[in-house]
C-alpha cells in the first residue's frame, strides 16, 4: 500500500523505466532479508520491502505497456502483464514442491537482477516525455517503438494535441476531482481494482491448499500446483481475446463465470456440513467444489484478473494519472491486505459463507461494469480519455 501511495509520483517525475530500477532495489533487499533471516523480524522487513517494491510495479507495468502499445495490440499486450503474473505464481507453487523456502526466495532475486540491466535495452514512454516537453526524444522513442519505416505523424500530432492543455508538471487538487472527466474514470478505475480483490480471488489463492484439503484432496499442494496451471493457460487466452471480443464483454462473462462457480462451491461445503463423512455424496459434493474452484480461477483470469488494470492505463486523462493511478493501485491492494487476512478466519468460520460472500461481489461486478465501465477496444488513449469530458 505504501508503494501503491509513492508510485504514481515516482512515475511522473522521474520516468516509467527509471521508477521499475528504483522498485527492483527493494525487491532485491527484501528478498536476500527473507533468504538469510535469523528470526521472525527479518521475514516482516523483507516482506515490506517486496510489498514497496510490488506497489510500485503493479501501477508503473500496466501504465507503461498501455503508453508504448499501437492501440490495436493494447489489450493483448496489457494482457501479457496478468499473463506474466500468473506464471510467476505457477513457478513458486511448482518450485515450492522441491525447495527449501530460504532457496525459493533466493531465486526470487534472480528476475529482479534481469529486469535493471534489461530496462536500459528498452525505450521510455513516448507520451510522458510528450508530457515532460522532450520533444525530440519523445518523438525517438515512439519512432523505435513503432519501427523505422512506420510514419508515425498522424500520432505524434494527436499526442501533441493531448498534451498541449496540461503543463510539464501539472498538479491536480482534490477539488478539482469533483469535474465530471476526472472523477468517472478515477470511480471506474478504483471500483474495478476494488472489486477484482474484493471477489476473493487472493483468499482463494493463498489458501488453496487449505480449501483442496477441507474438500477431500489428498495431495493439495500439488493440486494447488495444477491450479496454477490452469490460470496461466486462461489468462493465456484473454491476451488473444482482449483485442478481438473487447474489454466490457470479457469482463461481463468473467463475473458471470465467476458468480457461477462460487454459488457451485458454496452450495457444495454448506451441504457437506450436514451430510456424513463416508457417504459417497460427501465424495461427490467434495469434486464438486474443486470443479467451482478451478471453475472460478478460470473465469477470474478471462476478465476480472488482467482486464480491470488495462482499463485503469487507458482511462485515466494524463493530468491526473499519477495521482489517480496511486489511488486505484491503493484502493486494490487495500482490499488485497484485508481479504488475506480475513480469508483464513472466514473459512475457519464457514467454507460455504466465505464463498458465498464472494459470489455476492462477483454479482454485483456484473451490474457495476455493465452500468458503468465503457468499452476502450480500437480507440487511442487520447480518444478514450477525451470521451469523459
Amino acid at each position: 500500500m505504501v508503494g501503491a501511495i509513492a508510485s504514481g509520483q515516482i512515475a511522473e517525475y522521474i520516468g516509467r523505466k527509471g521508477s521499475l530500477m528504483i522498485a527492483a532495489i527493494p525487491n532485491i533487499i527484501g528478498w536476500l532479508a527473507i533468504s538469510f533471516a535469523k528470526d521472525a523480524s527479518f521475514l516482516y522487513m523483507g516482506r515490506l520491502l517486496e510489498g514497496f517494491g510490488v506497489g510500485i510495479i503493479s501501477y508503473t507495468v500496466p501504465v507503461y505497456i498501455a503508453e508504448i502499445a499501437p492501440q490495436n495490440l493494447r489489450g493483448a499486450l496489457g494482457s501479457v502483464n496478468q499473463l506474466s503474473v500468473t506464471i510467476g505464481i505457477m513457478l513458486a507453487y511448482l518450485l515450492g514442491l522441491f525447495v527449501q523456502w530460504r532457496i525459493l526466495a533466493v531465486l526470487g532475486i534472480l528476475p529482479c537482477v534481469v529486469l535493471i540491466p534489461g530496462l536500459f535495452f528498452i525505450p521510455e514512454s513516448p507520451r510522458w516525455l510528450a508530457k515532460m516537453g522532450m520533444t525530440e526524444d519523445f518523438e525517438a522513442s515512439l519512432q523505435v517503438l513503432r519501427g523505422f519505416d512506420t510514419d508515425i505523424s498522424l500520432e505524434v500530432n494527436e499526442i501533441k494535441r493531448a498534451v498541449a492543455s496540461t503543463s510539464r508538471r501539472t498538479t491536480i487538487r482534490f477539488a478539482e476531482l469533483k469535474r465530471r472527466r476526472f472523477w468517472l474514470p478515477l470511480m471506474i478505475g478504483i471500483g474495478l481494482l476494488f472489486l477484482q480483490q474484493l471477489s476473493g480471488i487472493n483468499g482463494v489463492l493463498f489458501y488453496s491448499s487449505t480449501i483442496f484439503a477441507s474438500a477431500g484432496v489428498s495431495n493439495s499442494n500439488v493440486a494447488t500446483f495444477g491450479l496454477g496451471a490452469i490460470q496461466v493457460i486462461a489468462t493465456g487466452v484473454t491476451t488473444w481475446l482482449a483485442d478481438k471480443a473487447g474489454r466490457r464483454i470479457l469482463l461481463i462473462a468473467s463475473s458471470s463465470g465467476m458468480t457461477v462457480s462460487l454459488l457451485l462451491v458454496a452450495v457444495s461445503f454448506f451441504v457437506q456440513d450436514i451430510v456424513s463423512q463416508e457417504s459417497t455424496l460427501y465424495n461427490i459434493l467434495g469434486i464438486l467444489s474443486i470443479i467451482g474452484v478451478v471453475g472460478m480461477v478460470v473465469a477470474f483470469s478471462l476478465g476480472m484478473g488482467p482486464i480491470p488494470w488495462i482499463i485503469m492505463s487507458e482511462i485515466l486523462p494524463v493530468n491526473i494519472k499519477s495521482l489517480a493511478g496511486s489511488v486505484a493501485t491503493l484502493a486494490n491492494w487495500l482490499v488485497a491486505f484485508v481479504v488475506t487476512m480475513t480469508a483464513n478466519l472466514l473459512l475457519n468460520w464457514s467454507s460455504g459463507g466465505t464463498f458465498t460472500i464472494y459470489m455476492i461481489v462477483c454479482a454485483f461486478s456484473i451490474a457495476f461494469t455493465t452500468i458503468w465501465v465503457p468499452e476502450t477496444k480500437g480507440r487511442t488513449l487520447e480518444e478514450i480519455q477525451s470521451s469523459f469530458r
